[in-house]
């Protein structure tokens, strides 16, 4: 018994390993694409939390925090930090940072206003609300 392998043997592998490939990735994408909106909190997505978002985003708060796993590694992870804390701790901390010591890691003094505030807190608070499916491991202590 010996096998050929023919250029039509070849050619039918080929396009049927294609096929394939093809429907499975338009089946992941669709699984992909109807899965997401149950996650994404984006039905929570307020002109409160865009606001501080761009807080986020011009105080370069990534530079030395993560969010949802993202970011520098030098500050706690913030992406749960609103259900561990809760948003009056969050103010309090923010505000409480000295304007600066020489030598010692810490955070800076932004100097936000109330409204900023508020903002950046509602921003952490719809952060926290997203789906990750525990992801990234984020314990206290």
């Amino acid at each position: 018994m010996s096998s050929t392998f023919t250029k039509s043997t070849a050619r039918n592998i080929f396009y049927g390993g294609s096929v394939f490939f093809f429907l499975l990735f338009v089946a992941l994408t669709f699984d992909t694409m109807s899965t997401l909106p149950k996650q994404d909190n984006s039905a929570n997505l307020t002109e409160s939390v865009v606001r501080g978002k761009k807080i986020w985003e011009t105080r370069n708060c990534i530079g030395c925090h993560t969010l949802l796993g993202e970011g520098a590694y030098f500050a706690p992870e913030l992406g749960n930090v609103y259900k561990r804390r809760g948003p009056e701790f969050i103010k309090a901390w923010i505000q409480s940072q000295p304007t600066g010591t020489p030598g010692r890691r810490q955070m800076p003094q932004f100097h936000l206003k109330d409204g900023e505030l508020e903002d950046l807190v509602q921003f952490l608070k719809y952060s926290s609300e997203i789906d990750t499916k525990n992801w990234p491991p984020n314990i206290e202590g």
